[in-house]
């Protein structure tokens, strides 16, 4: 019964005084993103006694769009925190929206880029999800397509763990892993997959070519059908004891190796 109350309660305060459902960002670094995309921000809270000049200048950019703003004591925000580290400021934001895959092939095609895409299959770990999105739009990533089950979503956790970026790279979610990597192909990409037992080393896979790279979780890899319908799979030479990576290193290696390789190709 006390768990089910604290669902509730937990519900309730996840919706603004029209009854509208919100989504909620905590951080800085976050918040201070969304308020640069013009991502639709309901209300925000700063904690009272913070005197750190990045929360002032929240609350001017705030104010300055006419932003509710609510300050709070600290026990109040540590209460309100999901990801415990909410750094003097969290605020209550429409949802984020998915991307449709042909949102990020277009992004690509406005940039005059060959398209370069992730796709994560099995990345259930929040803090994996968000360290891959902030690598990806470093490294100048279109998009992320994540499967809809076996999979982290775009939650405060994720979103803290970004620091902003997931304000601008475009993440899709899809039914069918293999059904989307078939219909990529179609459509003229390569699907590279990060695997261990692959066949080329990533460093010297060319990456000049309309790609999309698949990384697997830690535990089980790139699942077997997903794997059967790759072109190629990159291999991460290892040198230690220990024969796999933390799928967000593995992800920055290939994503900033195939970033050096595309730049090399345009000068």
């Amino acid at each position: 019964m006390g768990r089910k109350n604290n669902e509730n309660r937990k519900h309730r305060e996840n919706r603004n005084e029209t009854g509208e459902t919100t989504g909620r960002l905590e951080g800085k670094n976050p918040i201070l993103e969304a308020l640069k995309a013009e991502h639709t921000i309901n209300r925000v809270y700063l904690e009272k006694s913070s005197k750190d000049p990045v929360i002032g200048k929240i609350y001017a950019i705030a104010r300055s769009k006419g932003i509710v703003v609510s300050y709070l004591d600290k026990d109040k925000m540590n209460q309100m925190s999901e990801t415990r580290n909410h750094q003097g400021v969290i605020a209550d934001v429409t949802p984020y929206s998915y991307a449709e895959v042909d949102d990020i092939l277009k992004k690509a095609d406005d940039l005059g880029q060959m398209p370069f895409i992730f796709i994560l299959d099995g990345i259930t770990d929040p803090n994996n999800l968000g360290s891959i999105i902030r690598t990806a739009e470093c490294a100048g990533v279109h998009g992320i397509i994540l499967p809809k089950r076996r999979s982290a979503a775009l939650t405060p956790v994720v979103a803290k763990v970004a620091a902003g970026a997931a304000e601008h790279i475009p993440v899709a979610r899809v039914t069918n892993l293999t059904r989307t990597i078939q219909d990529l192909k179609e459509k003229g990409l390569w699907i590279a997959g990060a695997d261990v037992s692959g066949e080329t080393c990533y460093y010297e896979y060319d990456y000049q070519s309309p790609l999309a790279v698949v990384i697997g979780s830690e535990g089980e890899g790139i699942s077997h059908l997903v794997r059967e319908n790759c072109d190629v799979l990159l291999r991460i030479p290892m040198y230690g004891r220990i024969n796999s990576l933390n799928a967000a290193v593995a992800a920055a290696l290939i994503a900033f190796r195939a970033a050096e390789k595309r730049e090399e190709a345009a000068l």
